[in-house]
């Protein structure tokens, strides 16, 4: 039996777009011969279509994109993600489905039971769960094939220690007599997931003795990332078809070949976050309509690294790197900034503030500002004035404006509001600041030469804002910062359990009650979209009060 893996990247709301990507790799697919074409979870919509799903004239028109893929099938059949009406008249107006078509006829659908709520997924809220004794089994050229649904096929009990749900939709379909499984996902990326997803499928094939297709979304939709890496798992547990990780890819497989696939996902997790933030630039700009990009230059590692992600994404050609130097910038960050400019290819624009900011300091009546942040007005009035400048390029020129602050700053209301913060997207959002030091070092090594000038990488950082102020003065050093948030954010661990991990206890408190001030979660609220790289996030997976009496 041949199998097609068709790993698309889809647009919410493109019904004709995303419909003509499917057709698409039907045609490749019987070109290959195959007897299967698999799509990703919800591919006719777009999975993270959010509220549009309780539209009345969404619900309705739900199934118009089947009539379009129907006669596409003659000769295969496909499984497609899709979403449709429920027609009793309690409970939510959608399934979250996978159709089945083959040769021109719908044959049926499989519903998803399990509606994940919890980090970015909201299931619940738009789909209606699998009604009981639901049907999952197809005879497929001559197979009986189970179909489970993204969650459905997440609740392994062989292989988490802890579950969500007591029920194992995959397990029922496979008691049924499944002897192949397919399972279609809209699974985001974040750090550790690729490998996880492999474990957990070549786990399953070679404990239940049956071939397993997992195929997923691939593209950026707002802030989250999917990064594809579908895979098809034979029976004894080996991948025999691994699909590339962030990017489309359409490719066929003998199901009874017996060889494993030698590609594998290379890269190390590093390489993945600067794989999945270039594809989250690059589709937020191209989704959105915007061919062209723009960002503060300050000389420092942050917007560098935004600036060499962002050539990469979109082209040298269209991005601008604006340098806005204060009487408080030092004598490097031009020539640095310059430097880079020069390296990337990227044009670079030189807007400096001196003049303004001292004009409206006057008018003001505001203290110079000294180290020590005696005069934060001061200095935040440097960075709104940045941003001023950024936003009025952005509107005059049809440019997005890319944010280039990094999660430690954000977690720690390390930021000003309407001024770093301002922008369509935040690119490092969710990337530690060791994290953005790691990427530029990787990126410099896979591009084989120095991209981002090391002086950059190395030098202090330092906001600029007063004279020879470092971020140390008021922070934590990164190195020893970035554990503990990386245990908050990504584990959930409480004070007392990053305590006892080995960190100095009055540093964690300390911490944690700027990271959960309401002050800077007002901040945070107000940020752009931002790419996320890891779990529970800063960003939608996240959800806190802004008014609150919560103290560690």
């Amino acid at each position: 039996m041949k199998v097609t893996i068709a790993q698309i990247n889809t647009t919410n709301g493109d019904l004709a777009g995303n419909t003509a990507k499917i057709i698409q790799a039907i045609e490749k697919a019987k070109a290959d011969g195959s007897d299967l074409v698999v799509f990703p979870e919800a591919a006719t919509h777009g999975y993270t279509s959010q509220d549009w799903f309780q539209d009345r004239d969404i619900i309705a028109a739900a199934g118009e994109p089947l009539k379009a893929i129907i006669p596409a099938t003659a000769g295969i059949t496909a499984i497609v993600g899709t979403v449709r009406e429920n027609a009793d008249d309690d409970g939510r107006r959608l399934f979250n489905s996978a159709a089945v078509i083959s040769n021109g006829e719908l044959v049926g659908f499989a519903d998803k039971s399990l509606l994940p709520e919890y980090d970015v997924f909201d299931d619940p809220r738009w789909f209606e769960p699998s009604p009981a004794g639901s049907h999952r089994l197809f005879e497929i050229a001559g197979r009986k094939v189970g179909i489970v649904v993204c969650e459905d096929f997440w609740n392994d009990k062989t292989f988490w220690k802890e579950r969500l749900y007591e029920v194992d939709p995959t397990d029922e379909v496979i008691s049924l007599g499944a002897e192949i499984l397919v399972a279609i996902n809209a699974s985001p990326y974040n750090k550790g997931k690729i490998r996880l997803r492999c474990d957990m499928a070549a786990h399953r094939a070679k404990l239940q003795k049956i071939p397993i297709v997992f195929v997923n979304l691939v593209g950026g939709n707002d802030g989250i990332v999917f990064d594809g890496a579908s895979l098809i798992a034979d029976e004894e547990g080996d991948i025999i078809l691994q699909a590339p990780a962030f990017e489309e890819f359409v490719g066929t497989v003998e199901l009874d070949a017996g060889r494993p696939d030698a590609r594998g996902i290379t890269g190390g997790e590093i390489s993945s976050i600067h794989s999945a933030l270039v594809l989250g630039i690059r589709d937020y700009a191209a989704k959105n309509g915007f061919k062209k990009a723009l960002l503060g230059l300050s000389g420092g590692m942050d917007s560098a690294l935004v600036a060499a992600l962002a050539t990469e994404a979109l082209g040298p050609e269209n991005v601008l790197c604006v340098m806005m130097p204060s009487p408080y910038s030092s004598a490097g960050s031009i020539s640095d900034s310059e430097e880079l400019i020069a390296n990337l290819g990227c044009e670079g624009r030189i807007e400096p503030i001196s003049e303004a900011f001292g004009l409206l300091a006057k008018q003001l009546k505001l203290d110079a500002p000294v180290r020590g942040g005696s005069s934060l007005a001061a200095e935040n009035m440097q960075s709104r004035l940045r941003g001023l400048i950024l936003m009025a390029i952005s509107n005059n020129e049809g440019r997005l404006l890319l944010s280039t602050g990094n999660k430690s700053e954000l977690a720690v209301g390390y930021c000003t509001l309407y001024g770093d913060t301002n922008g369509g997207l935040a690119v490092l959002g969710d990337v530690l600041k060791t994290e953005v030091w790691a990427i530029a070092r990787e990126l410099n090594d896979r591009a084989g030469r120095e991209v981002i000038p090391v002086r950059i990488i190395e030098k202090p950082p330092s906001a600029e804002l007063a004279p020879n102020q470092k971020d140390e003065d008021s922070l934590p050093p990164y190195p020893v910062m970035d554990p503990i948030l990386e245990m908050y954010f990504e584990q959930k661990a409480s004070p007392e359990e990053i305590v006892a991990a080995g960190h100095d206890r009055e540093r964690v408190y300390w911490i944690l009650n700027k990271v959960e001030h309401p002050a800077n979660e007002f901040k945070r609220q107000q940020l752009p979209p931002t790419i996320i790289v890891s779990k529970n996030a800063i960003g939608v997976g996240r959800r806190r009060p802004i008014t609150h009496k919560y103290r560690r």
